[in-house]
């Protein structure tokens, strides 16, 4: 009888809608099959995001509560030795303690991914998390970060060796995000397939550190400026999370709701972005952002604050801007520029997917995840 593949087991905090879950699941249904097998655990919870997997891809939720709730490890622990998985991918500093249960569980290798830092700690300065990851470095053989930002940043201010840090950037399916302008979504307002609209975009989580009311008060005060073409902007935010209410309660006390859709978080994400003329991403901090990466493959003009991963996605001479955090008067000027100059958003918007094609290709990252496990997996 056949033995069966090894088992890769992923941890993450919450598998819901995000960036990082969306990478997981990239990641996990190109490479599950007969080389080896994987299996997600959430601490938390587990929503109908598990949906984006592949059929024999097995998700397990443990529930975990708020706080110290030790009974939570307890079941990661009897999880893992039931599942005897050969590799542990934990993700963030939410999971990291998780490497100390994997390796009492027996589990041979252990691989930490760091994709940004955490909502309490979103300049990386905090001397407790900088301590939590030294206290639990032992536990792990390797490091891989989104970015080459935060790979300096385990060196230099975490001193991580620079010898158990891997860099691999996130990637996007360049063939299903495409420049492709034939949209079908019939609950969308009508103005997404308009002509004459200019429609500024966003795909983000509604939390503090993705700071999506920068980009509303932004959007309010350009319709307020009386400047010429206002009157063609519209404004799209996919997404959910804490902040999805005010964001509505801003838009209706302004008076734009009309021109304004916050549908909540949408599986068909690839068909509204071909409706957006201008992508931005006003956040505090980013990793990688794979929602940066899905409008470039779409060929879209880029806006972003000047932060984290997020200077390694956009240059100003070839496909966006880049505007300081939390400055939504700069973020309002970068948008005007782009809804008065047709021409600069074709060029951006063209300099984006040539380098999606050719620099941030899924099948580049899918490669490097790829030897990254086989190396792993060969010595165990």
């Amino acid at each position: 009888m056949d033995r069966p593949a090894p088992l890769i087991v992923h941890i993450v905090f919450r598998f819901d809608y995000g960036g990082l879950e969306n990478g997981v699941v990239n990641v996990v249904n190109a490479l599950h099959g007969r080389a080896q097998r994987h299996h997600i655990i959430a601490l938390t919870e587990v929503t109908s995001f598990q949906e984006r997997l592949r059929d024999g891809i097995d998700v397990s939720a443990l529930g975990k509560q708020p706080g110290r709730d030790f009974g939570a490890y307890r079941r990661l622990y009897r999880l893992l030795r039931k599942l005897r998985p050969t590799i542990v991918h934990t993700r963030n500093v939410g999971t990291l303690d998780c490497a100390l249960v994997a390796f009492a569980a027996g589990v041979p290798a252990r691989i930490h991914g760091e994709h940004g830092w955490d909502v309490a700690d979103p300049d990386g300065t905090r001397a407790k998390y900088r301590w939590f990851r030294r206290a639990f470095n032992p536990f792990v053989q390797q490091f891989v970060t989104v970015s080459q930002h935060l790979a300096d940043w385990l060196v230099g201010t975490v001193k991580i060796r620079r010898s158990k840090i891997r860099h691999i950037c996130n990637g996007v399916d360049v063939a299903r995000f495409t420049p492709e302008r034939v949209i079908d979504i019939g609950d969308a307002p009508a103005w997404l397939t308009d002509a004459d609209s200019v429609v500024i975009g966003s795909v983000c989580r509604f939390s503090p550190i993705k700071d999506p009311l920068n980009l509303v008060n932004a959007f309010i005060a350009l319709m307020n400026s009386g400047e010429k073409h206002v009157d063609r902007c519209r404004l799209v935010m996919i997404g959910d999370g804490p902040l999805h209410a005010e964001a509505v309660d801003c838009v209706r006390a302004a008076g734009f709701s009309d021109r304004v859709w916050l549908p909540g978080s949408r599986d068909d994400v690839a068909a509204i972005l071909r409706g957006f003329d201008v992508f931005v991403l006003g956040s505090q901090r980013e990793g990688i952002s794979n929602t940066i990466l899905e409008a470039m493959a779409c060929a879209l003009p880029i806006i972003a604050t000047a932060t984290g991963g997020n200077v390694e996605l956009v240059d100003p001479s070839r496909n966006g801007t880049l505007v300081p955090p939390g400055d939504s008067q700069a973020l309002t000027g970068a948008i005007q520029r782009y809804v008065a100059d047709e021409t600069l958003r074709s060029k951006h918007g063209q300099g984006s997917r040539t380098m999606a094609t050719s620099e941030f290709s899924l099948a580049t990252m899918i490669g490097n995840y790829r030897e990254l496990y086989a190396h792993a997996l060969a010595g165990n």
